[in-house]
């Protein structure tokens, strides 16, 4: 691909490599989870791949997301997580966009749409049992468990709650939530369960249910953080370097001359910036790797722009690209650096860089 820019090369094969994995290891069906444009890798890309791999369940957030692969992926459930805004019934239908109900007034929208349409509707139901952002909470579940015929008209596809700390098995969270939901839909209408998402599959057989709802785990960010990514690592950031320069020692690279040469220096300019989604956090303490070496980033990310120091790497010439993703410096480490999560820095990659799909 002819550009001037960073590319982000993206293994379709790896991710549904992980799919494969995370299936063996959940006793039920598991989803594809694809909002964000895939974690900023590319839906419309990676959905396909899933289904062809025999996904048959999506997820995004919002109903724009799951219309970009609804006529990718024939014949597969697509849901929207955030649920439909009042009076969006009729585009949820004429899409087959399954939505996620997680309010007494979404769900009597609905049961008011089936009457007028004479059928029943598909629909998931969203407990909460914990998160405290979307789902039904208890008093809306007593609700329903006293008032049955509140979802009549309703086909319930799946039950579903979100874990708030799966990632971390020993936290009692988790063993609460289980016994909440547990709670919960003993008191609603038989249905299958979805409670798992990609750090839940690995927390044992008590939480696996119908349906698996990984995301994270799918491109590669590390869904046990306490021991070693069982993931494969599914995408490499590359950046061109435009310019070397010679920098005298005691010299000052960067905005707000935050590093100064100790020694004379080959600064290299290469062309990514916090506009791309690298964040400003990474300045003075990330790194990038040419032929597996660290090479340091020194001052600060710019918009446009950072500065590495390729002193100790003199075979390193414009045009060249230095890898600030790849198998030996994931999302994950990335994340560590900049003090924020993988998820962060798989979703903050804008649209000025390239994706190629690779094998």
């Amino acid at each position: 691909m002819a550009t001037d820019g960073s590319v982000l090369e993206v293994s379709l094969s790896a991710v549904v490599a992980n799919w494969r994995k995370l299936c063996s290891l959940h006793p039920g069906a598991v989803a594809g989870v694809v909002k964000a444009d895939a974690y900023g890798l590319g839906a419309v890309h990676v959905a396909p791949a899933l289904h062809a791999a025999g996904c048959r369940h999506f997820f995004t957030a919002q109903f724009d997301e799951a219309m970009a692969i609804r006529a990718l992926v024939p014949g597969a459930m697509v849901a929207a997580l955030n649920g439909p805004p009042p009076d969006a019934e009729y585009e949820y239908l004429a899409n087959d966009v399954t939505p996620v109900l997680g309010s007494l007034a979404a769900i009597d929208r609905w049961t008011t749409q089936a009457r007028s349409l004479g059928r029943t509707l598909p629909v998931i139901l969203h407990v909460d049992t914990g998160m405290h952002r979307l789902g039904l909470p208890p008093a809306e579940i007593s609700v329903l468990a006293d008032d049955p015929g509140r979802l009549d008209g309703l086909t319930l596809l799946y039950v579903m709650t979100h874990l708030v700390s799966a990632e971390l098995p020993d936290d009692p969270q988790n063993a609460h939530q289980l016994a909440r939901f547990a709670a919960a839909c003993a008191r609603l209408p038989p249905a299958p369960r979805s409670i798992a998402n990609s750090s839940g599959i690995f927390l044992g057989p008590a939480f696996a249910s119908d349906l698996a709802r990984p995301g994270a785990a799918l491109y590669g960010i590390n869904p046990t953080p306490h021991a070693e990514n069982p993931m494969r690592p599914v995408a490499r950031l590359l950046a061109p370097v435009l310019q070397i320069r010679d920098v005298p020692a005691d010299e000052t690279v960067g905005y707000n001359a935050t590093w100064r040469a100790a020694r004379p220096s080959r600064i290299a300019t290469a062309a990514i910036g916090y506009a791309d989604g690298w964040l400003r956090a990474h300045s003075n303490r990330g790194h990038a790797r040419f032929d597996g070496a660290p090479v340091p980033l020194v001052g600060r990310v710019s918009m446009d722009l950072c500065t590495y120091d390729v002193t100790d790497h003199p075979r390193i010439v414009p045009g060249d690209r230095l890898e600030l993703l790849g198998p030996a410096f994931g999302p994950d480490a990335a994340a560590e650096v900049a003090g924020t999560n993988g998820y962060e820095i798989l979703t903050f990659m804008g649209m000025r860089i390239a994706r190629v799909y690779v094998a």
